[in-house]
């Protein structure tokens, strides 16, 4: 029996996810990634579980992506400590979803990076 094997799906890269979205979207996100950026320039873009992400040191920092009626940052548990920050915005453990017209202000995304930072084992 000789069976054509179906070819491995060429690896999604940060700027083919973000290329494949909505204008809307994709402005979302990169406001969003400008401020992971700001606050951790050392921090690597990857593809992790399916979405753009942030590898600091090699460790897993942030994620974020895009649905068909939000979008969503994933800063881990800092979450938490920052709800009266995030009134307005739909919270789950270690998940901000926002409407793509109304993204996380810069400040508000710095802080929680940082926090993420301060709260895990990022040290060379």
């Amino acid at each position: 029996m000789n069976r054509k094997l179906p070819k491995t799906p060429v690896k999604q890269t940060f700027e083919g996810y973000m290329a494949a979205l909505t204008d809307e979207n994709r402005a979302a996100l990169e406001h969003l990634r400008r401020g992971i950026k700001a606050a951790a320039p050392e921090a690597e873009e990857c593809i992790s579980y399916g979405i753009p992400a942030f590898r600091l040191h090699g460790r897993f920092l942030v994620g974020m992506a895009a649905a068909a009626k939000h979008c969503a940052f994933y800063p881990g548990a800092d979450v938490q400590d920052f709800k009266p920050l995030l009134k307005g915005y739909d919270l789950s453990k270690g998940t901000v979803r926002f409407q793509p017209d109304k993204p996380l202000p810069i400040a508000l995304v710095k802080k929680l990076v940082r926090a993420r930072i301060a709260r895990g084992a990022f040290k060379r």
